[in-house]
């Protein structure tokens, strides 16, 4: 499951290199130089001026997920970048400055953040504050855009409402302006049923108010509509068929919604068993990011049946992007096999929990097969390693829906997506 774009064509692009960008374009995201100091408590080793909040977050998420207790050095640095109003900023790379009007916060940064922080049982003081600034900047539609007053996009609605929900807050009880939930707005980035794309989520309407299938923000809004955040406990269909036609209607329910999605997404990866995307100009490349977070929706809207053979080919395939992508990318993995029932240890002969722990401090207490045993040996040895995965799209990719002056420009949500 998002953010850069003018200057994210390059950062962004370098995730895709590895998720969704032309190879050619893989080495352009901007790496660290001997005259950078990032913090050592930072997952990663590339620039997180676009994506280290985003990165942290995930990679404390998938650390708690399999029993790993994150580095509290690590834990802290997260927390250290919350500014007063509660928000978070992509990166602050100096913490002890207050935010001003000049701290560009975003509701991506927070809830992924919020996300991480609740599974960390982190103080009330802190994720409260997130929650409440989350529910300020709320568009009257219901929904979130990437930056408070931007127009609401499926991909921000969703990871907002997954925070909401690991703060304890029915989104259902967080009406806008006008009344409208964020299930409402949701429901308005629906595809019909009889439409091109039918069932899928658009990532937002075009000018025209048209809306387009897009299968990255398919993946993202089905587990918002679910209620669920990043990392969901997977859901066993019991080996059953779910529904095989598109429900539509003037009854169409939020969950309505949610299973016509799944059923695009079962749909894209049918075939292939991936997702593709491409950026103007260039071939179509494999889209493993999205073919990860797709294995995620599809077992947690209950299509466990389903995630078979996208499964399989990211145990075959994602090693290499995983490697290039970092903190993120692994992440991701590590919630497609939870999801699954599969051993994020023994993932396509992987071990996806220790490689995580190579891009970052030594965690707090694990067991022997999540810790390496030199951690700053693993982590000088990835430090070639690109930061990202899909959702960094998310947030790379929703800047520029909300204006084109906002200067980040749309990440994976508005890129040619096909499967």
């Amino acid at each position: 499951m998002f953010v850069r774009r003018s200057a994210a064509v390059l950062a962004a692009t370098a995730v895709i290199g590895t998720a969704f960008a032309p190879a050619a374009l893989a080495d352009e995201s901007p790496g660290a130089t001997p005259s950078q100091a990032f913090p050592s408590a930072l997952y990663g080793s590339t620039d997180p001026t676009y994506d280290g909040v985003w990165r942290q977050s995930l990679a404390l998420l998938a650390q708690d997920s399999v029993g790993v207790k994150p580095a509290k050095q690590s834990v802290d640095w997260l927390v250290g970048q919350q500014c007063e109003s509660g928000a978070f900023a992509a990166y602050r790379p100096d913490p002890s400055a207050k935010c001003d009007a000049k701290t560009q916060v975003d509701t991506n940064s927070t809830a992924a953040a919020l996300q991480a922080l609740e599974a960390l049982d982190a103080s009330d003081a802190v994720t409260g504050a997130a929650v409440k600034w989350l529910k300020s900047v709320q568009n009257k539609d219901g929904g979130w855009g990437y930056l408070p007053g931007t127009p609401s996009d499926t991909n921000s609605t969703s990871v907002v409402i997954g925070a909401l929900d690991a703060g304890d807050t029915d989104p259902k009880d967080v009406p806008s302006k006008d009344d409208r939930t964020p299930y409402d707005a949701l429901l308005g980035l629906s595809v019909p049923c009889d439409e091109t794309g039918g069932g899928a989520f658009a990532f937002q309407p075009d000018k025209k108010g048209k809306l387009a299938a897009n299968a990255d923000a398919t993946a993202a809004g089905v587990l918002g509509a679910l209620g669920d955040g990043l990392s969901p406990e997977p859901e066993d269909d019991g080996g059953s068929s779910k529904s095989a036609k598109c429900a539509g209607g003037d009854s169409l329910t939020i969950e309505d919604t949610a299973a016509n999605g799944a059923l695009y997404l079962a749909g894209a990866v049918a075939k292939n068993g991936y997702l593709k995307s491409s950026l103007p100009g260039a071939e179509d490349q494999p889209d493993y990011g999205n073919t990860a977070d797709t294995v995620v929706a599809l077992a947690a809207a209950g299509r466990t049946a389903d995630t078979g053979k996208p499964l399989a080919w990211l145990e075959k395939n994602s090693g290499t992007w995983a490697a290039k992508s970092g903190p993120a990318a692994y992440a991701q993995l590590i919630f497609a096999a939870n999801a699954t029932g599969t051993d994020p240890r023994a993932f396509g002969g992987a071990d996806l929990v220790k490689q995580l722990g190579a891009t970052g401090p030594a965690a707090a207490s694990s067991d022997a097969s999540t810790a390496p045993a030199d951690n700053k040996n693993d982590k000088d040895a990835a430090s070639d390693e690109d930061d990202g995965g899909v959702s960094l799209w998310w947030i790379i990719g929703v800047g520029l829906v909300g204006g084109i002056g906002i200067g980040f420009l749309l990440s994976g949500r508005n890129k040619k997506q096909q499967p």
